[in-house]
């Protein structure tokens, strides 16, 4: 929903706020001065900043007076202070005459002294007692914005008064853009002497960081922001407040292009250079930036003195940023202001001298900038082969987004080309197009330049398209489709031994990943069988060789198969092929947080692969696969706070894909925990839309996620059909999920039992009883990691089973407890005391027992954040009045008072509830569905059942015909 804020918070501020009341109250001894310069470039948020800290001045007792320069020169004396007198007077109640009187009498003083005889001394004496006067011993503050364009009586006040040579405890507080202060503006001097005194600062206010300017514009514009949005505003922005909020509204409003109010005020601010330095902004919003100062100089042809005067000019007025590399914009609106002012033959000639500049220095450094001159100035037969240059380049310095989009504009200039240029090979073009494409994370525009390829003469072999398709196919999260084309391949007639061995290699990791472990092993030895009789598949064995390090530890020998990967990971960095050096890292993480359950070494496995495959450009896919795999690491040692920095890095990187699909998976876990429902319904939305084709590597987490949503929702029936469905489509080896998958079955099963609002489903409950005794049976073959993880779902599970009887077995959640702690995983930990202790006051018995698993319980859920579990305890707690937080240890509770307690009718069959217990039973004795009692008592219908299932337990029945007649038997009041 769109936000109506127009005055928008104030962010990134609050250090300056702190510091600007310090220095001008709090560190202020009686009867001194001080003073604090805001200096900062126009739009950075000076005004707003006065506003805010004069308003928490005046909170605090001060006397604040505020007023405002204005661009009249000296035709107004004392302008600002006049203004500020008389808003203070209008504000001045009937009670308050005679500070009323005083003011106006100061305000008379201007008048006569003005063009009295006395001169300026005797005026800035009156002032100074007038002042003091109004002050009445209060601290004064002086709020002055605009300072750049004060009249010489008010520069002479401050000095007067800051020099001390006043009797009144003063404050300054002044804003000036930076860059007015040219040449010999008189304030420059006044500072300068101001500068002296240890009483007065020159601050300067700079810009947002990115983080802040995030924030304000998702305030401004009501909803979170698309990350390409938010990026754009802060490239566009450079963090200017007043920018950010006109681009925000923009979004908001949902307006295109640039407003007409940015517009001027830049184009203003250029217009107010010296014509020289209107060449200079010209030509560096039309260069590749850094712009050196060279080239500069071979673009705009002025003399090197008139260039560096003309420079600093646009450094002065805060248009440029100049740093040993070259000039920069501050910010990128000017180059969008500016691409309308020059007319097509003045832009093309600038890129023209541009591109001849260049050419005559070293080419190799150039290549990109002298594409993007020659296209510009209209020579598509000299960009071209710049172009194809640059995206060489860039794919061997590893910038594979930067190489397909050069790869692209090469292929659009062949277009335009004629003669010997024009014989440029198309299908290389476009190969090298489509694969620098799926390496940058932009899978489905690889899949259809490659269909494209397909159809041009002289495409690749048939195995080798399909060998591509397969690979492209998998990276968009498509594993079946995927699947098929790799055999596709290995059965084509023209398949090479190379391409054999490619394929097989590659079919090996992709049905890894989709949990067919035994399957993987068995075609990555074919693979490395085939690659034994050819050449050149150096990367086909370390893939290979990871699928079935990856496949061996999690069946038979965990060490043996940890061994191989870690081999794997060095012989792909001896080769130094990114992708080599990223499956490696991959499958090491992924084995390590996993099936191994090593978490933390795993995590740092990730994080570490995670920066170095970042170093070889494949930051928007294998980076963001390996922050997932380290995020889920983190999740599951309860260390959630840092598993969302670690997202949302990730989340930067905007990736596409299986690779999106991995994170988002990973954020969803978070939500879930914490009980974001929103967010966790929009993640798993996504993924859901993005699986066309997916296998259980992705669906299966998908409906765990979907079904212990629906749990914390109350809605039973939605769980049941997740882990129903689960259990259909899954072709996994993977033992954990399954165990997983059947824990949030019998889990649902059992809440729907204590809700009362679904019924039990006796087969579904059969089924996962058989799959837990499948599961069981596969991981006794499974190698010792692995049974060690699974031992603790299996746990879960048959303490579960024990609650549909209506109570649980506490010996069961007490055995579960037990295998969580070893394994250091708080969150199923928390959850199982919770169960234990519902059993424990189930059966009435060992009271304080529970009371202590709740409070464990309670501690730990809080430490996490995980807010439905949190609830849930609390809940609890408060049914069987358990207090969960402690009281310190210093403060013993104090002896009860006697008192009687109100008696309670003999036979009071009642007695055991709640109040808010008896009027959920009174509702139920009138008919209510759980629903129509919820909407009358404003509480969930899943809270509803709960409490239905408490007064069950608590009066011995078991339907609500029953409670309804004891209800009526004991009268209602």
């Amino acid at each position: 929903m769109a936000s109506d804020v127009d005055s928008p918070p104030l962010v990134g501020r609050a250090d300056r706020v702190a510091t600007l009341r310090s220095a001008l109250l709090d560190d202020v001894p009686p009867g001194h001065t001080a003073a604090v310069f805001l200096t900062g470039e126009s739009g950075v948020g000076k005004s707003r900043l006065l506003r805010e800290v004069g308003e928490g001045l005046r909170a605090a007792g001060a006397l604040v007076l505020t007023g405002s320069c204005l661009d009249i020169g000296d035709a107004s004396p004392l302008h600002p202070l006049r203004q500020a007198l008389r808003r203070f007077d209008a504000e001045l109640a009937a009670t308050q005459a005679r500070t009323s009187s005083t003011v106006r009498g100061l305000l008379q003083v201007f008048t006569e002294e003005s063009t009295g005889p006395d001169g300026a001394g005797a005026l800035l004496e009156r002032v100074s007692r007038g002042l003091s006067l109004i002050a009445e011993g209060r601290p004064l503050v002086l709020v002055l914005d605009d300072l750049q364009w004060v009249d010489r009586s008010t520069r002479q006040l401050l000095l007067y008064l800051l020099a001390g040579l006043g009797d009144l405890q003063l404050s300054v507080l002044a804003a000036v853009r930076t860059e007015s202060l040219q040449g010999a503006h008189p304030l420059r001097r006044v500072l300068t002497e101001l500068r002296r005194l240890r009483s007065v600062r020159v601050l300067d206010l700079a810009p947002l960081d990115r983080a802040d300017t995030d924030r304000l514009a998702t305030a401004i514009v009501g909803r979170p922001l698309a990350p390409e949005a938010a990026e754009l505003i802060w490239r566009r922005s450079g963090g200017n407040p007043f920018v950010v909020e006109e681009l925000a509204r923009d979004v908001r409003e949902g307006r295109a292009g640039l407003s007409d109010t940015l517009r001027e005020i830049f184009l203003a601010r250029v217009e107010a250079l010296p014509e020289p330095a209107h060449a200079v902004m010209h030509a560096v919003a039309a260069g590749v930036e850094p712009v050196e100062h060279w080239l500069l100089a071979r673009a705009v042809r002025l003399p090197e003195e008139e260039l560096i005067e003309a420079v600093r000019s646009a450094v002065a007025h805060r248009l440029l940023e100049g740093a040993d590399d070259g000039y920069r914009l501050r910010h990128r609106l000017v180059a969008e202001v500016l691409a309308d002012e020059l007319l097509p033959a003045e832009r093309a000639a600038l890129h023209r001298r541009y591109a001849e500049a260049l050419t005559s220095a070293p080419a190799e450094l150039h290549q990109a900038r002298l594409a993007h001159h020659w296209r510009l100035a209209g020579e598509p037969a000299r960009a071209l082969p710049a172009a194809i240059a640059a995206a060489r380049e860039a794919e061997r310095l590893h910038g594979f987004a930067e190489a397909h989009r050069h790869w692209s504009t090469a292929r659009e200039l062949t277009a335009a080309v004629t003669g010997p240029a024009s014989e440029v090979d198309g299908v290389e073009l476009l190969e090298r197009a489509a694969e620098t494409a799926h390496q940058c994370g932009e899978h489905a525009r690889a899949l259809e330049l490659l269909e494209e390829l397909a159809r041009m003469p002289g495409a690749p072999t048939t195995c080798a398209l399909h060998i591509r398709r397969a690979r492209y196919l998998a990276a968009a999260g498509r594993s079946a489709p995927a699947e098929a084309e790799y055999r596709l391949a290995l059965a084509a007639a023209d398949c090479t031994a190379r391409e054999r061995v490619t394929a097989a290699a590659h079919l090996a990791e992709l049905l890894l990943h989709l949990g067919r472990y035994a399957d993987a092993g068995e075609q990555a030895r074919e693979a490395l069988e085939l690659a034994a009789g050819a050449e050149g598949c150096a990367s086909e064995v370390v893939l290979a060789s990871a699928a079935l390090g990856f496949s061996q530890a999690y069946l038979e020998d965990p060490d043996g198969g940890l061994a191989v990967v870690r081999e794997a990971l060095e012989v792909a960095e001896s080769s130094g092929r990114p992708e080599d050096v990223a499956c490696a890292y991959l499958h090491l993480a992924e084995l390590l947080t996993g099936p191994l359950n090593i978490l933390e070494e795993g995590v740092v496995v990730a994080r570490r692969g995670a920066e170095r495959v970042a170093e070889l450009g494949l930051g928007r896919t294998y980076e963001t696969r390996l922050l997932a795999i380290a995020t889920n690491g983190l999740f599951r040692v309860g260390q959630w706070a840092e598993a969302e920095k670690v997202v949302a890095a990730a989340l930067r990187h905007r990736p596409s894909g299986a690779d999106a699909v991995e994170l988002l998976l990973a954020r969803c876990r978070l939500s879930v925990g914490y009980g974001d429902i929103e967010a966790s319904d929009r993640d798993l939305d996504a993924v859901a839309t993005m699986l066309a084709g997916g296998g259980a590597r992705h669906v299966l987490p998908m409906l765990i996620l979907r079904a212990g949503l629906a749990m914390w929702e109350g809605r039973h029936d939605l769980a049941r059909q997740a882990v129903q469905r689960g259990l259909t489509e899954s072709r996994s080896d993977d033992v954990i999920v399954l165990a997983t998958l059947a824990w949030h079955g019998l889990r649902a099963e059992a809440e729907a039992h204590a809700s009362r609002t679904v019924a039990v489903d006796e087969r579904a409950v059969r089924r996962l009883r058989e799959v837990a005794d499948r599961v069981a049976g596969k991981s006794e073959r499974a190698a010792r990691p692995v049974r060690y993880v699974v031992d603790g779902f299996l746990a879960l599970c048959e303490a579960e089973v024990s609650r549909l009887d209506g109570r649980g077995d506490p010996e069961l959640w007490g055995r579960s407890v037990a295998e969580w702690d070893r394994r250091q995983h708080p969150y199923p930990a928390a959850y199982s005391r919770l169960r234990q202790a519902e059993a424990l006051l189930a059966r009435r018995s060992r009271v304080a027992t529970a009371g202590k698993l709740l409070r464990q319980a309670y501690r730990m859920a809080q430490a996490l954040g995980a807010e439905p579990l949190s609830s849930e305890i609390r809940t609890l707690a408060g049914r069987a009045r358990v207090t969960l937080e402690e009281r310190p240890a210093e403060r013993p509770p104090a002896a009860p008072r006697p008192r009687s307690a109100p008696a309670q009718p003999a036979g009071d069959e009642l007695a055991p509830l709640t109040a808010r217990e008896r009027e959920v039973l009174a509702a139920v004795a009138e008919g209510l569905t759980n629903r129509e009692i919820g909407q009358r008592l404003f509480i969930s219908e899943r809270t509803i059942g709960v409490h239905v299932s408490h007064i069950f337990d608590k009066l011995q029945v078991r339907t609500r015909v029953q409670a309804s007649a004891i209800f009526l038997r004991n009268g209602s009041d």
